[in-house]
């Protein structure tokens, strides 16, 4: 090839690219999207993790929603009262502190405490139970299986399985509610991170049968809910739940319970 070519060549691919990039720069000005610079402050101090624990799509999607007033302040979880007074220094506003929350599982059917219909060998994934006999090898329907489908949901390394059951971590723990949605058993709430007092069982078949299948299920009797002076206390389903808004974590409950399923 001449010199003459190259250089033709190397001017017809020049003037292209200048075409091309001043076409660019033209529609980016053109079709840009104006951004509240309140968004990308709030964007700066949110986590980052972008784990859809506050509701939305990503940290991006909370700090739209906090501009155009959709959402709180201190709606991410994961940042918690520090970060949502940085959000709400941004937006010019007070925000109250929030109560700070960590996931609980309200099972102690461990592998000393819960009965076993077989043994199994296979798929370790607590959603793949649904198609195995009996729906796991536990004999307790309602507890926890134990095979860790919350521990790979969760981004904190805050659930870990310990003897057969699944326990959270309560300061690693974000309250993203990731592990919540992925529990097939719905064994896993948020409580507050200063709950004295918890019911740890979500069996509500009747008394008999559970006790059949788990030394430590609470069988409904009643005993704790007429103890319990605050009136946080109510057997419903055969199953004790206690209000946290009105426990005064006196402790009478967890001491008159037979089954001794109150931590």
């Amino acid at each position: 090839m001449s010199i003459t070519g190259i250089i033709l060549a190397a001017v017809i691919v020049g003037a292209t690219g200048c075409v091309i990039g001043f076409f660019l720069c033209f529609s980016a000005e053109k079709f840009k999207v104006e951004v509240d610079p309140r968004e990308e402050a709030i964007m700066g101090v949110l986590p980052g993790n972008n784990c859809g624990g506050c509701g939305y799509a990503g940290c991006s999607g909370l700090a739209a929603a906090i501009v155009n007033g959709e959402a709180p302040c201190n709606q991410c979880p994961v940042g918690g009262d520090e970060v949502g007074n940085q959000v709400a220094e941004i937006m010019g506003v007070s925000v109250e502190a929030g109560v700070k929350k960590v996931a609980h599982v309200r099972c102690m059917g461990d592998c000393e405490k819960s009965s076993v219909l077989y043994e199994y060998t296979g798929v370790e994934d607590c959603n793949a139970m649904a198609f195995v006999p009996a729906g796991g090898p536990k004999a307790c329907n309602y507890g926890c299986m134990g095979y860790g489908s919350c521990v790979k949901a969760c981004p904190f390394d805050a659930i870990h399985i310990v003897n057969g059951v699944a326990v959270v971590d309560k300061d690693a723990c974000k309250a993203c509610g990731k592990c919540i949605a992925t529990c097939p058993k719905q064994l896993i709430e948020l409580i507050p991170y200063d709950a004295s007092h918890v019911v740890e069982c979500r069996n509500n078949d009747k008394g008999k049968d559970v006790m059949q299948v788990c030394k430590v299920g609470c069988i409904g009797c009643h005993k704790c809910e007429k103890v319990c002076e605050s009136d946080a206390v109510h057997v419903e389903g055969n199953i004790a739940y206690i209000d946290q808004d009105k426990c005064t974590g006196c402790g009478a409950c967890a001491d008159n319970c037979p089954r001794k399923v109150i931590s």
